[in-house]
């Protein structure tokens, strides 16, 4: 999830990061050509290992992943387009678009660039990319694992997504409930009704640096057959989504962590932490889903540590 952490993260200026060394290129995977680039001031197998980045949709874009570019001076910070979005290639056929795929996906990258050892961090539905990948590709090789309000169990995300609409204007929440049961979510009224779930759980506040990224829009299609119409009304294939039961599996150094006022909650994502042995969890203070557009500095300065603390002798 979400299809606003790709549209709505906005990102310092690209002039800020003028000094990182930029290269990128494609990758063929099964369905098409994969766009990934890397920034770094390090070798990837350097002694720091590289920083693979996730980004959120299904459908979204790396775009906003540029944040954690200042993070290439210590390791190179690898993002890439997921397939059929961003920059790379948009194949037609809808059986690409199913997560064992995303996971393949992910796999011949990681061969591709010779990534023997690597950082994992996923935001959102990335963060349930990152998981599952783990779960069924194993954690050799592995250093840590980032889970950033991740979607680990659709029926949680929906549950806690519920008891947030029931906080919503009743007049808001009928308009929501209308819709949905009429089959009418492309309506004007839904969308605006939407919008205040967004501003309060989603976006939060203004991005504190921002860039654009022209020529990458994020994919609807893929949003709505994977996940459906809105962050909180399910109705795609990750309806059944749920990795709750596996969580114990993970035996790699991981890091939770989610906004204080997140649509990814934070007693939820306690929760997965508790279910990983040893892991780590954090709140970032007044920010919801965009944690990491609102709050960039602390997020790095989160992440950087607790890479450093996983690649400790």
């Amino acid at each position: 999830m979400n299809r606003f952490f790709a549209s709505a993260l906005l990102l310092a200026s690209f002039s800020t990061y003028a000094d990182t060394e930029l290269r990128s290129g494609f990758i063929e995977v099964e369905g098409g050509p994969l766009w990934y680039e890397i920034a770094s001031g390090e070798s990837i197998d350097g002694d720091a290992a590289p920083l693979v980045t996730l980004h959120g949709g299904p459908g979204g874009t790396s775009c906003g992943l540029q944040l954690l570019y200042p993070l290439s001076d210590e390791r190179a910070v690898i993002r890439y387009d997921q397939l059929g979005t961003g920059r790379s290639g948009r194949p037609r056929d809808s059986k690409l678009w199913n997560r064992d795929r995303f996971v393949e996906a992910l796999h011949t990258l990681r061969g591709e660039l010779g990534l023997k050892r690597m950082h994992l961090q996923g935001h959102s539905w990335g963060g349930a990319l990152a998981a599952y990948y783990v779960l069924e590709k194993g954690t050799e090789g592995i250093v840590s694992l980032t889970l950033s309000s991740p979607l680990i169990s659709t029926p949680l995300w929906i549950r806690d997504a519920n008891a947030l609409r029931a906080t919503l204007d009743p007049e808001v929440q009928a308009v929501l409930d209308k819709h949905e049961v009429e089959g009418s979510t492309d309506h004007e009224d839904y969308e605006k009704a939407t919008a205040v779930f967004y501003e309060q759980f989603v976006r939060r506040g203004d991005a504190q640096e921002e860039v654009d990224c022209p020529g990458a829009p994020w994919n609807s299609v893929i949003y709505n057959q994977m996940w459906g119409p809105t962050e909180f009304y399910a109705t795609g294939s990750l309806q059944d989504f749920d990795l709750t039961s596996r969580l114990a599996e993970i035996d790699v150094p991981t890091l939770f962590v989610t906004g204080e006022f997140d649509e990814a909650r934070p007693d939820t994502v306690k929760s997965f932490a508790k279910a990983v042995p040893g892991s780590r969890f954090e709140v970032i203070p007044g920010v919801g889903h965009a944690s990491i557009s609102r709050e960039p500095q602390l997020y790095r300065d989160l992440l950087r540590e607790f890479m450093r603390e996983a690649e400790a002798p």
